[in-house]
């Protein structure tokens, strides 16, 4: 994991504005920022990572900030690795923490083609590709030319229906309505170097990689960083009602390294033009590699933040959003036509070069740490440093 946690950092780190979470044994979590090597404590700026985003120019106000410094920068990424962890050094911690954790369906057809198959084999594995075949024979595998929610796709949807092929899958992917869902909640994400979490009774999961957007309660995006949303297959492929035990599980959520701030040397056009790759080491010498680009989703990301906050719902501290993945694996790894699925000790590296990497380890859910810090402990510690 040190290798990866060497090039945590963006490509064009000295010009970029890197804000994140560092917990800081005996206080809690603080607000940071990168600077010069360093990480500086931004709480005398603002206390929390969701009112840092509240600010009227959040990348400025940073940028101006002088704080106290916490710690090197390059200490505190490598002590992030959770299995050889000192206390009395700083780590990094997902860098959001009152924000809701939301996140995007079915924006990729790749991805989309994949929950039709994964609904379709009722979630057993060993039916997923002879689904495949037949899926992609009536339906084919490119629906990238359909805009959802566009007449030509109320079309398609016609057609499908009539064929006995249309799904829940397909009605969000090139329907009027996005799919947004709770993925976990405040304060549970993991942060780079951590363990992610599948639970114990899932036989086929996957890892996505993904872009997540900050958002603050304006429903402004104010930035960006790197998230796992890790997916059990089988659970959401028995039943869509599953879905909150598919997604949301101990440490089911890894985000991070750093929320990297739009200023004038990044935007919403670099995450619109940014390519992902990820890479997947198992413990018995598996390589998988694998890649998600932006370039190919279906919905723009800020029609995604449309549907999720809005006159029709409001976030108080902000939220952040995962864009969701073209990335479905289907690369044998235990037996001919099984696919992909994780194995405990599974090394996952996600990574774009204007945002770094997040680096993680699998465990199964009820085997990591169970999440004990949440909002109250929060509370308390900052009303224990006298912080508003």
């Amino acid at each position: 994991m040190q290798e990866f946690l060497q090039v945590t950092l963006p490509a064009d780190a000295q010009q970029a504005t890197l804000v994140g979470r560092a917990w800081i044994e005996g206080q809690g979590p603080l607000p940071v920022k990168l600077e010069g090597g360093q990480l500086v404590d931004l709480s005398a700026l603002a206390p929390t990572c969701s009112a840092l985003l509240e600010l009227p120019d959040a990348a400025a106000a940073v940028r101006a900030h002088r704080g106290p410094v916490v710690g090197d920068a390059a200490a505190i990424i490598a002590n992030s690795s959770a299995d050889r962890r000192l206390d009395e050094t700083p780590w990094l911690l997902a860098p959001c923490d009152l924000q809701a954790i939301k996140a995007s369906g079915v924006t990729f057809v790749a991805s989309m083609l994949e929950r039709v198959i994964e609904e379709q084999a009722r979630g057993d594995p060993a039916l997923a590709e002879s689904v495949r075949k037949e899926v992609v024979a009536v339906i084919g595998d490119d629906l990238s030319k359909v805009r959802p929610g566009s007449p030509e796709a109320a079309r398609l949807k016609q057609v499908l229906l009539a064929k006995n092929l249309w799904s829940q899958y397909l009605e969000v992917g090139i329907g009027p309505d996005a799919e947004i869902f709770t993925k976990s909640q405040p304060m549970s994400a993991v942060g780079t170097g951590g363990e992610v979490g599948i639970h114990p009774k899932s036989e086929w999961n996957n890892p996505e990689p993904e872009i997540v957007l900050a958002v603050n309660s304006r429903g402004e995006t104010v930035g960006a960083t790197l998230g796992n949303d890790v997916n059990l297959r089988d659970f959401e492929g028995r039943s869509a009602l599953l879905l909150g035990k598919a997604k949301d599980n101990n440490a089911s959520c890894a985000i991070g390294p750093f929320i990297r701030l739009f200023d004038g040397h990044f935007g919403i056009a670099d995450v619109r033009q940014a390519d992902l790759s990820m890479l997947v080491l198992g413990p018995e010498g598996f390589r998988m590699e694998g890649a998600s680009s932006l370039k190919m989703i279906s919905r723009d990301p800020l029609d995604l933040v449309g549907h999720a906050i809005g006159p029709h719902h409001q976030y108080p501290d902000g939220l952040v959003l995962f864009l969701g993945t073209m990335f479905a694996p289907t690369q044998d790894r235990f037996g001919p036509g099984q696919g992909f699925t994780h194995a405990v000790g599974d090394l996952v590296a996600i990574s774009t070069p204007r945002l770094g990497t997040l680096v993680n380890r699998v465990n199964t859910s009820d085997r990591i740490e169970p999440w004990r810090y949440g909002v109250s402990a929060l509370l308390r510690d900052l009303a224990r440093r006298r912080l508003p």
